[in-house]
């Protein structure tokens, strides 16, 4: 396995083990600093360090999107963390990703918004019956990462 790495971007290994990644989790902070984590599906955009992920239509408590906890403790502290991983019994095949950054609610008025959508399904073909035309995503843009075990091993 690999040491544990820091670096300000993503290198290429991160990149790839990221954007193979089926899901992640999404951390944020509670206003009373309380850690909210939940598992978010995403896409990571062509370039950079930057990801994108629905307020879509799965069941939740509340149908207003503005109202979700991730999306109103966005808006007091858009300090964020992503946590992506690989389990296997294999141990020499266990690989984590963190990155810290900050986030924002974007409108679907975005200029890339259609193309986030297209991403989004082709991704997770369940989008296909949800309107993520009309709905908010939230953009993470990754500031510092850190990846330890075997991120840039391929599962076979």
């Amino acid at each position: 396995m690999s040491a544990m790495t820091t670096s300000s971007i993503l290198s290429a290994a991160q990149r790839r083990f990221l954007m193979s990644a089926r899901r992640i989790t999404l951390v944020t902070s509670a206003t009373d600093g309380t850690p909210r984590p939940v598992p978010i599906c995403f896409v990571l955009a062509d370039e950079g360090a930057v990801l994108f992920t629905p307020v879509d239509e799965k069941p939740k408590r509340t149908d207003d999107p503005m109202a979700l906890a991730r999306v109103r403790d966005i808006s007091a502290d858009p300090r964020v963390a992503i946590l992506a991983d690989r389990w296997d019994e294999d141990w020499t095949r266990l690989a984590w990703l963190r990155g810290v950054g900050t986030a924002g609610v974007t409108p679907p008025s975005l200029a890339d918004h259609a193309g986030i959508v297209a991403a989004l399904r082709a991704k997770y073909p369940q989008y296909s019956a949800h309107r993520l035309e009309a709905r908010p995503l939230i953009r993470v843009t990754i500031e510092r990462v850190t990846s330890w075990g075997a991120v840039g091993r391929r599962q076979p």
